[in-house]
């Protein structure tokens, strides 16, 4: 009886499915997304079927701490004559300000579908060359601490290697999806993507900014290699870079400099040149030990460690929340690099490839950005000017970091979108 009755119960459950009683809601079948199980019903809003709220809340997380560690970062600042009369809170207001900004610039790039990306791409590419030419106009481009990288918009300074991260990542992903049929061909697969972030890079060099310059090498390689790319190809392109950037290296003195100093930054000679912030960096997290001295009790950020609110927000971390601290921002930063890349793995799975590529190039620029910002702070990599991403001093940087995300998250959602029968 027992045995008739489960066939025959498992029969009206599927019936069920796809013939609801009247007056029933239709009880679809369960589609697991993001390691949760979610049930299509025909009351089922998108909303709740396209939002991952675990990879929403890690990201309000390090927003919530850059916030506080920029205000204890900084708040030493105004007795450095260097910045004038600036009350405590300068920074934090600023910082606040530029949160609300890219929140709302976040919420309008969410609402743009992947197509109008893909149809944009170009016209994106351009407009950030555009910038990348109009910064270095002089009485146009502002220049700070020697280097001209910001265009002054009043209510912020924005930097347009910034956008050319973006919009290259947003290039690239349209590139392989264009070039699809001819990726095995050099000259006319990687060749002109090859001249694209040459011209790119040829500007940011010019500002000059070669950390933002070796992001953006980065995202593009990554995107050709995940596009599918011959291998043979890629390790070229990849040698040729290797070499590019050495000769940078080689023919600048400044640069030549920043390597012996990172070589041995306790010397007579480097300990108040090009190794000063590192080895203050290294003071800092040394003092931190295990379970750091606590917010708020840094020593280093009063005026020992330059930059301590922006290019090295981690010192002050690891000096107030110790080695625990580190290791848990690296774990966020590890788990948001790798949920990142999962939504674009699901998209390539869904036959959705440039929405796939994008979100993945965005995981690159992430991670990448986040493991030499780490690097350089840690001692691991030469000094470079390169923020924590979601969490240093910076408008622009914040801005866009939150519209990438922001992609991201549409990505997802017209994933679960589609999973759930509906359309893109």
């Amino acid at each position: 009886m027992d045995a008739a009755a489960a066939p025959m119960g498992l029969r009206h459950r599927i019936r069920g499915w796809f013939h609801p009683a009247q007056g029933q809601a239709f009880d679809g079948l369960p589609v697991r997304v993001g390691g949760m199980e979610y049930r299509q019903t025909s009351t089922t809003p998108a909303s709740v079927l396209g939002f991952d709220q675990a990879l929403l809340w890690v990201v309000v997380a390090l927003l919530a701490w850059g916030l506080v560690m920029v205000y204890s970062a900084s708040i030493a600042l105004p007795d450095n004559p260097r910045f004038g009369k600036i009350t405590p809170m300068h920074f934090l207001v600023r910082h606040m300000v530029g949160l609300v900004l890219a929140f709302v610039a976040g919420l309008m790039a969410f609402q743009v579908p992947m197509a109008i990306w893909e149809r944009y791409a170009r016209s994106l590419f351009l407009l950030s060359l555009f910038l990348l030419v109009l910064v270095l106009v002089p009485h146009v481009g502002t220049v700070v601490n020697g280097a001209r990288r910001w265009l002054s918009l009043g209510v912020m300074n924005f930097q347009p290697s910034e956008l050319a991260k973006f919009a290259v990542l947003i290039y690239a992903a349209d590139y392989m999806v264009r070039k699809m049929e001819v990726k095995e061909r050099f000259f006319r697969a990687v060749l002109p993507m090859g001249a694209a972030v040459a011209i790119v890079g040829a500007l940011l060099l010019a500002e000059p900014d070669m950390g933002a310059f070796m992001v953006i090498a980065v995202i593009a390689m990554g995107i050709l290699f995940l596009g599918g790319v011959n291998a043979r190809m890629f390790f070229l392109i990849a040698a040729i870079l290797v070499l590019a950037f050495a000769a940078m290296v080689w023919f600048s003195d400044w640069r030549r400099e920043r390597i012996f100093a990172y070589l041995d930054p306790w010397s007579e000679k480097h300990a108040l040149g090009k190794g000063y912030q590192l080895s203050h960096s290294l003071i800092a997290i040394g003092r931190g030990e295990i379970f750091g001295v606590g917010l708020g009790g840094s020593v280093e950020k009063l005026h020992w460690l330059p930059e301590a609110h922006t290019d090295f927000l981690l010192a002050v971390i690891g000096e107030e929340f110790g080695l625990i601290g580190v290791l848990v921002l690296i774990g966020l930063f590890f788990w948001l690099t790798r949920r990142i890349m999962h939504i674009g793995r699901q998209a390539i799975a869904l036959d959705r490839v440039f929405a796939g590529l994008v979100a993945q190039g965005v995981a690159m620029w992430m991670g990448f950005q986040a493991f030499i910002n780490m690097g350089v702070n840690l001692g691991a990599l030469p000094t470079k000017g390169l923020t924590l991403p979601l969490m240093s001093f910076g408008g622009s940087a914040i801005l866009m970091n939150l519209v990438a995300l922001a992609v991201v998250f549409r990505v997802d959602y017209e994933n679960r979108l589609l999973m759930r029968g509906g359309h893109a």
